[in-house]
């Protein structure tokens, strides 16, 4: 480790850091959840992550989501990948500009230990969802449920369902004139990143002991 990447870390006890160090985590979508939760998980030292997102960054996406005025019109992944060699440089990144869909996440996210998934819309979350438990019904899968408008923090739960974890309310739908907001998309991204680490300590501590 050079000095910098000790100095970042040296408040880390060191079989978590060697287990945070060892994982790989894909992060599916680049958006309110995604680059939120990627920003968690480098910033703990996850030692790999995988960032995929088709989308471009428009102005109404900086109310919540890790991205500056001067990436506006950019690509979300390739974006987020260079926002976080900058505030995490010891993770490696590896960004896909692509839709995520059944033929690819293999592709894609194969070598992950956990996946996140961090889309918007329904039908999307359920494909990703449910390809992934068939492909890998022992690796997790921490999804997102209801995170919408402000407020309601005692509502926010995690669900477990097998290898499918649900963060969120379960229900919040954004009404007239309400939008997404940075502090409950964010509570919600880390719940998803505050269990990915939890998991990966159960997953890769017992290899690092």
């Amino acid at each position: 480790m050079t000095r910098l990447e000790t100095e970042i870390f040296s408040r880390h006890e060191k079989t978590v850091l060697a287990a945070l160090r060892s994982a790989t985590v894909g992060v599916a979508g680049a958006g309110g959840l995604g680059s939120n939760v990627a920003v968690s998980l480098a910033r703990a030292g996850v030692g790999r992550l995988i960032l995929a997102d088709f989308d471009k960054i428009e102005p109404s996406n900086l109310n919540r989501q890790q991205f500056a005025v001067r990436q506006i019109g950019k690509r979300k992944a390739a974006a987020l990948a260079a926002n976080l060699k900058l505030i995490a440089p010891f993770t490696a990144v590896k960004a896909y500009d692509a839709k995520v869909g059944p033929a690819n996440i293999e592709k894609l996210f194969g070598g992950a230990d956990i996946l996140i998934e961090a889309f918007d819309r329904a039908e999307e979350k359920g494909m990703l969802i449910n390809a992934w438990l068939k492909l890998h019904p022992d690796r997790p899968v921490i999804a997102a449920s209801g995170l919408a408008g402000y407020g309601g923090n005692s509502k926010l739960k995690t669900r477990r369902m097998g290898s499918l974890y649900i963060c969120g309310d379960g229900a919040s739908q954004c009404p007239p004139g309400i939008s997404p907001m940075a502090p409950r998309v964010a509570l919600v991204a880390n719940m998803q990143a505050n269990l990915a680490v939890e998991l990966l300590m159960k997953i890769k501590g017992k290899k690092n002991v």
